[in-house]
């Protein structure tokens, strides 16, 4: 048997939030995937009320994957952006409207020119009342474009925060975006 030791283990894990506590108080959780997670996260920084954010990997199987086993396609995990935001300043609604605009809901495993599972669409409910309103918002995103919607709504499981050269790795560069949408 082949043990694989995972080099980051000690910064990340499954039971520790991405950031002191359980988010800044107040706040509440969302966590999307929609291709890469550089250009997911530079999106949601932009948004006042969006506290924090964190990328990461979600949905899969494997616990504390690496970037590299992500990208293997073996994990069953997504790229995917952690949002902290204040509900008093930003609706989760608005948070949904932010998604549908920054990638192609209706292309399976792919944003762009980027393939693979990891790439998928997907939202990851945290409660009963994410999970109806995203459903709301993909009906109503839905009537907008010709091809099925194939996001998947799902109920979040844990969040493994990615390598820390991945966080805010666009900020880090100058850049602003990496959006390639094709619909």
């Amino acid at each position: 048997m082949l043990k694989l030791r995972n080099r980051n283990a000690a910064v990340r894990s499954p039971s520790t939030p991405p950031f002191a506590g359980h988010g800044p108080d107040g706040a509440e959780r969302a966590t999307f995937a929609a291709g890469c997670f550089w250009g997911v996260e530079a999106a949601f920084r932009q948004i006042n009320g969006v506290l924090q954010t964190a990328v990461g990997y979600t949905g899969g199987h494997v616990p504390d994957p690496s970037y590299e086993r992500v990208c293997r396609g073996r994990t069953g995990h997504a790229e995917a952006v952690e949002v902290w935001f204040d509900p008093a300043q930003v609706s989760y609604a608005q948070l949904l409207q932010t998604f549908w605009r920054i990638h192609n809901p209706t292309t399976r495993n792919r944003q762009g020119f980027d393939f693979g599972s990891q790439y998928r669409s997907a939202i990851f409910c945290h409660d009963a009342g994410q999970r109806e309103a995203a459903i709301a918002s993909r009906d109503a995103e839905q009537q907008s474009v010709r091809r099925q919607i194939v996001t998947q709504i799902t109920p979040a499981s844990a969040f493994y925060r990615a390598e820390e050269y991945h966080q805010r790795y666009l900020e880090k560069h100058g850049r602003t975006s990496r959006a390639v949408t094709i619909r």
